[in-house]
């Protein structure tokens, strides 16, 4: 029997976190219900839903406008001095400016409602959308790449050394506010595209300083200085599309903290009732988290009481786990020496599976 997404009644209306843990967890709750009462029901977390969106959608906007602003001063230092390590850090922070589109696409669909074809929304555009993060990551680092490698070939002089390094200076200044601009919201909406975008826009920042070592060669006369600062700027930004690779990665393979599942073990456990906690799967669906899981419950219990344990559960999660919007919970009876396992019968399925 199964406890799913409950809509609970006007008795509950605000959020908060706090781990089961015992009885003294659970009377601590009761007696915050009493004068702090909330909602775990369907409108609530939609209203959460659209309100953590709507965050992305203006972190997304806010850092195009920012960085938006630095690539275009910098391009006009590019046309006049030709630097070719400034031009790598240029293009990088255009391309970090242009991924807000399609994340701010991502969350806009985000938002549309679940449909009898997509019956778990949309949410999973945010992972498309750190898939076209990362082609733009490594599209930026061949660009930067094959440009210092021409220019080591066919070297020239570097002019308007001072306007290159405040343009330098420009870049890390703008691209380390909006790093920590969309890391702090990408965690606290639980949106791996906007984490991965930070941290893809703080590395931007570092190689922008590095185009400071460019103009310092160049103003002691030495040509090579500009197309190898190029050539690190490009090995910076392949170790940013590593990192954006293994965390859109875990994503898109439904990999989630293991801490979470022992958070979620622990909650499970302390609900009374509860005598111990099967086969439990969490995964991200955009910036959210779902849970199935199967606890066992004395097989003697009528119905309705296993229900209400299997919602009592469901409750606990909610509140153990954060950004958990949705948990299905399925209560097995605990086995009985000498009875056949009631789940027998699906045994030959998972084989073939």
């Amino acid at each position: 029997m199964e406890g799913s997404e409950h809509t609970r009644g006007p008795a509950h209306r605000h959020e908060h976190d706090h781990g089961p843990g015992g009885r003294w967890s659970r009377t601590r709750h009761r007696a915050a219900h009493l004068f702090t009462p909330h909602s775990h029901g369907s409108a609530d977390r939609t209203d959460r839903a659209l309100e953590s969106s709507a965050r992305g959608l203006r972190a997304l906007w806010v850092s195009l406008a920012v960085l938006g602003a630095t690539a275009l001063a910098q391009l006009v230092v590019v046309a006049m001095s030709g630097s070719v390590a400034l031009l790598g850090d240029t293009v990088h922070n255009l391309a970090d400016a242009l991924t807000a589109v399609p994340l701010g696409i991502a969350f806009l669909l985000g938002r549309r409602a679940a449909t009898r074809r997509f019956t778990y929304g949309y949410g999973r555009a945010e992972d498309l959308a750190g898939v076209v993060i990362v082609a733009a990551v490594a599209a930026s680092a061949a660009l930067a790449a094959w440009t210092a490698i021409g220019r080591l070939t066919d070297p020239r002089d570097m002019e308007h050394i001072p306007a290159v390094a405040a343009a330098a200076v420009t870049g890390f200044v703008g691209n380390e506010w909006v790093a920590r601009y969309r890391i702090r919201v990408g965690r606290q909406i639980g949106s791996a595209a906007l984490v991965a975008d930070g941290l893809h826009a703080r590395t931007d920042g570092f190689t922008s300083l590095a185009v400071l070592l460019s103009a310092g060669g160049a103003a002691l006369g030495w040509r090579p200085a500009d197309p190898i600062v190029g050539l690190a700027i490009t090995a910076a930004i392949l170790l940013v599309l590593r990192d954006a690779c293994r965390e859109v990665f875990h994503r898109v393979m439904d990999a989630v903290d293991p801490g979470l599942v022992d958070a979620a073990e622990r909650a499970l456990l302390g609900v009374e009732g509860v005598r111990g906690v099967g086969e439990l799967r969490m995964r991200w669906i955009g910036h959210r988290l779902r849970a199935e899981v199967a606890v066992v419950v004395d097989g003697n219990l009528s119905v309705r009481r296993a229900h209400r344990i299997a919602v009592e559960a469901e409750h606990a999660l909610l509140h153990a786990v954060p950004k958990l919007t949705a948990a299905l919970v399925h209560a097995d009876p605990a086995p009985v020496p000498g009875r056949a396992d009631p789940h027998l019968a699906l045994v030959h399925h998972r084989t073939a599976s």
